[in-house]
């Protein structure tokens, strides 16, 4: 694993000023946050957050912005999604260690239809090919912990084994952390790539789950 003493340096800016539009809830032993679209769609996102917790804005952000787009988004477990939302078909996103947790997930667990790990920290590992369904990943060029080596090497893994689609997307100039980035602490530089990148999250679930 890559640069662990720094386990995740995400430059996400300052915190947003934003209170979410979902609602907090109590799952077994696990608090979530639950945000849901306007109309039933029978589908759910995991969202697995990075270091800073569930309860960051930033992340709640991207959680409501996913839910506007037609999904039910909660950071629970497939059994609440399935009898308390209803969900039946379910996609996983994950952001810094929640990418390492989604591309975990994505070679154990065939329920999740889809799967996006955003700047996710590779894996030291011989398999990191065995996806059982659709994933994408996302990753920054400029990224102090994730070395383009490793993505080098990621990529020539799955060409070589993975059977399922996959799509590896970096971007040019950003720095870990700059998708759920915070809109006045973009450049116009990177703004681009920023909605890019929002914008393939979406596109890869609406395909896929």
């Amino acid at each position: 694993m890559a640069n662990e003493a720094y386990p995740c340096p995400c430059d996400i800016g300052h915190k947003l000023e934003y209170g979410g539009m979902g609602r907090e809830v109590q799952v077994e032993h696990i608090k979530a946050y639950v945000t849901k679209p306007p109309f039933d769609t029978g589908k759910a996102v995991i969202v697995i957050q990075d270091i800073f917790g569930w309860q960051l804005p930033n992340t709640r952000y991207m959680a409501d912005m996913i839910a506007g787009n037609g999904y039910t988004e909660v950071d629970a477990v497939l059994k609440y999604l399935k009898q308390q939302c209803h969900a039946q078909k379910i996609g996983i996103v994950g952001f810094c260690w929640g990418g390492v947790a989604v591309h975990h997930v994505m070679m154990k667990y065939p329920e999740f239809r889809a799967g996006v790990s955003v700047y996710g920290i590779i894996k030291d590992s011989e398999d990191v090919h065995s996806l059982k369904n659709p994933t994408l990943f996302i990753f920054a060029e400029n990224d102090a912990v994730i070395p383009l080596e490793q993505v080098s090497l990621l990529t020539q893994k799955l060409k070589k084994h993975c059977k399922v689609e996959y799509q590896i997307k970096t971007f040019s100039g950003q720095t870990h952390g700059f998708v759920h980035r915070k809109r006045e602490d973009c450049s116009a530089e990177d703004k681009p790539y920023i909605d890019e990148a929002r914008r393939n999250l979406i596109e890869w679930l609406h395909k896929y789950v």
